[in-house]
């Protein structure tokens, strides 16, 4: 049985990650509105000449013409759809932890149709905000729910019960939230307060900020397993500069999940 061949014209999309094939060309990783995570071959895109060098970088929105079969197509054209998203510093880190999180949480043509914009958002919070860290919470919760991890916000999970702002709670990791009952128990202690916020996507302290990190912390280590994310030690490498984003290609080019 023939693998079917396929044609998609001008799909927005952001290139992920990318690195070098044969002499002249480049594998794309590509996140699209409505194919989701796809690898493409362009051909000739590392020619001095090629018009496409500028456009196939991380944080540059494109839309992109494909065809081909099976899981690895070839890019036809690209054209810019609005200008490069500028990050530096701390934003860069972030926006290169977006990226990891989706390579890694992702498979290739699984599509969420919804994810896109939200991760055009964050990465325009990320160019704006002073203090990124609420903005990559938000991103993590709606990257959880679209790839059937969605948060339990609202209720207790072993009776219902709706969760109080005043009371503390213990989140499991396979369950959601029930009553802290105090001592050593399973879990990450958290208040229904930082779980509210979490809900209305708005963060009032910095309590409430530290413990969703803490949260979603927690609830990506059993999803990624034991390989660390190398994106988050860009935090700690270089808070004000970037001049790591060619080596978190090279270091990631190996782990992308098929």
């Amino acid at each position: 049985m023939s693998v079917p061949r396929y044609r998609v014209d001008l799909e927005a999309c952001f290139v992920l990650h990318h690195r070098s094939w044969r002499e002249a060309s480049l594998i794309i990783e590509v996140f699209g509105v409505q194919s989701g995570r796809m690898a493409l071959v362009a051909r000739g895109a590392r020619r001095t000449t090629s018009p496409l060098r500028g456009l196939l970088q991380p944080f540059v929105p494109v839309f992109v013409s494909w065809a081909g079969r099976g899981d690895l197509a070839s890019l036809r054209s690209a054209e810019p759809d609005g200008p490069p998203i500028p990050l530096s510093g701390r934003s860069l880190a972030g926006g290169l932890y977006l990226n990891e999180l989706l390579m890694r949480l992702t498979h290739r043509h699984d599509p969420h149709p919804g994810l896109l914009p939200s991760y055009r958002q964050a990465l325009v919070g990320l160019s704006m905000e002073s203090d990124i860290e609420p903005v990559l919470r938000i991103f993590e919760k709606r990257l959880l729910a679209a790839i059937g991890y969605g948060l339990v916000l609202e209720q207790e999970a072993n009776n219902g019960a709706p969760l109080r702002s005043d009371r503390m709670y213990r989140y499991l990791r396979d369950t959601g939230p029930v009553e802290d009952e105090g001592g050593e128990a399973p879990g990450i202690r958290i208040s229904g307060a930082t779980l509210s916020a979490l809900a209305q996507e708005r963060f009032d302290s910095i309590e409430q900020a530290t413990e969703a990190k803490h949260l979603m912390r927690y609830l990506l280590n059993g999803l990624l397993g034991s390989r660390p994310l190398f994106s988050r030690t860009l935090f700690r490498a270089a808070p004000e500069s970037s001049p790591f984003q060619h080596d978190f290609h090279d270091r990631t080019s190996k782990g992308s999940t098929g």
